[in-house]
């Protein structure tokens, strides 16, 4: 892996996609452990989620269920501080064990405004699956019971994560190279 360019900021390896794969078959076994017999409801975050929601679906030999949410905050490299829901959720969550699928958790606060709707719905459980977590960006302390990697306050791409809309579709992660 080598540094890359996406649109004006260039970006350093950070993880690959191999490091992805092997959290990924870590959270499924925890996963499948955790709700065998329950038929877990996931809810994916979209947009950044659909590749890491896809990959984790795919190791979850478990009788489940997946939907999408859209849900946004970010414009550029910065949190814009407003959550904006553009797809909303169409299923009943009443007393179903429903697992969040989220790409990235930093300030926390798009979870902040989104779970309270949930836990409103009376689901049976709700947790949280992350691929990333920022500890030093948090702002609303959000419970995350699966957990992929935690990392430092960087931006990131790849991996569904992006850069104004571009760098989604590399499988491998990047962080912001910082200027010398």
């Amino acid at each position: 892996m080598s540094t890359i360019k996406v649109k004006d900021k260039v970006f350093e390896p950070y993880l690959t996609a191999a490091e992805i794969d092997k959290a990924i078959h870590r959270l499924g076994a925890s996963l499948c452990e955790d709700y065998q017999d329950k038929r877990p409801l996931f809810i994916a975050i979209l947009n950044g989620s659909f590749m890491f929601a896809a990959d984790l679906f795919k190791n979850l030999p478990i009788e489940a269920e997946i939907s999408f949410i859209k849900l946004a905050s970010y414009k550029g490299t910065k949190s814009t501080g407003q959550v904006v829901t553009a797809i909303g959720l169409d299923i009943d969550i009443h007393n179903r064990h429903v697992v969040i699928i989220e790409d990235i958790v930093d300030t926390g606060k798009t979870l902040n405004a989104f779970l309270p709707q949930l836990r409103h719905q009376h689901p049976a459980s709700l947790e949280l699956v992350a691929l990333l977590n920022k500890p030093e960006a948090t702002e609303y302390t959000i419970p995350i019971k699966y957990l992929g990697f935690s990392i430092p306050d960087k931006f990131v791409v790849g991996y569904g994560l992006d850069y104004d809309g571009l760098g989604r579709n590399l499988a491998d992660i990047y962080r912001l190279k910082e200027e010398q």
